[in-house]
């Protein structure tokens, strides 16, 4: 549903996109993720038909983005990072306003728009004029806006920023719901612990390059050296336990964490793991818990990335 082929972008003398390639199958949700600068903001707004690609190839649902614009349009929802919203406007009145952009027939668009409400669950507020509402309900009153032409793909660009704890959590039940319902989703966000509940394929970008895309599984075992395990020690005690733990000939990396945890990657079977414990436990080190750890997206970023920005 969406394709990028070498895609480049340039502003002047900056290189905001350098040549990325990467898809996006129908029904995933795709997490695009990257430091500010990276050129996230960039590369969905030529996927959205706003900005004109220097070079490269981007598709979306198969129209080219430069040439069949109009095509693309009418498959396509874009939600902006920063959006504007007409506060003398009545919801109903602001939803019904977009409809009719979309050439949608009068005679449609209150079903239409008491679907979306419904969806979004601001029916409630059908009546409310857009300035009564809060942060998170403007938020949801974009995304409905997003669905009033019922698009096949949505790109969304950091919807969940400046949320509070409800609001992101909402937000993130409406984007489970979407891919339920068989949306394609191409979503930007900084909040990567939430992303990584509901994305099946990620695409981190640094400094305009694609460093690493796939599905999740993929390049978490990319990622990942060997099983992965975290040990609690004493207070104090962790430095010593990753030199005892280095000298194990099962161990290809050990390092300490915070909260006097250690990590360790092993090379062996599920049960040569305890003689890690045995390791510690003879030479008098305390282990205070034990259990096999998963590398979430948070530590994926981190492992592939410089802090790099063009």
């Amino acid at each position: 549903m969406i394709e990028v082929s070498n895609l480049v972008k340039h502003y002047k003398r900056t290189q905001a996109v350098n040549g990325i390639t990467f898809s996006v199958d129908e029904g995933d949700i795709f997490g695009f993720i990257g430091p500010n600068g990276a050129g996230k903001t960039t590369t969905i707004k030529i996927l959205a038909t706003l900005l004109l690609p220097t070079s490269g190839i981007a598709r979306v649902g198969g129209y080219d983005v430069v040439s069949e614009s109009d095509k693309v349009r009418q498959i396509l929802g874009y939600m902006p990072d920063y959006f504007g919203v007409y506060n003398d406007l009545k919801v109903w009145e602001y939803l019904d306003f977009f409809a009719a952009a979309y050439k949608i027939p009068r005679s449609r668009r209150v079903g239409i728009i008491d679907d979306v409400l419904a969806l979004t669950d601001l029916v409630v507020k059908k009546d409310a004029f857009v300035a009564e509402l809060s942060k998170g309900m403007k938020q949801r009153l974009c995304l409905a806006r997003t669905l009033i032409h019922n698009p096949k793909v949505l790109i969304l660009d950091e919807p969940a920023s400046g949320l509070d704890p409800r609001a992101r959590i909402e937000m993130r039940e409406l984007l489970k719901e979407l891919k339920n319902m068989g949306k394609t989703v191409l979503i930007s966000s900084h909040i990567l612990t939430e992303l990584s509940d509901f994305c099946n394929k990620v695409g981190i970008i640094e400094a305009g390059r694609m460093v690493v895309s796939g599905e999740v599984s993929a390049i978490l075992s990319q990622v990942s050296q060997g099983q992965l395990i975290a040990i609690k020690v004493p207070k104090g005690e962790a430095a010593a336990a990753v030199a005892l733990i280095r000298q194990h000939p099962k161990v290809l990396k050990a390092e300490e964490r915070e909260s006097d945890e250690v990590e360790a990657h092993l090379d062996c079977t599920p049960e040569e793991v305890f003689g890690i414990v045995q390791t510690l436990t003879s030479q008098g080190v305390k282990v205070l818990s034990f259990k096999e750890a998963v590398n979430s997206l948070e530590d994926i970023f981190m492992k592939v990335t410089k802090g790099q920005v063009n």
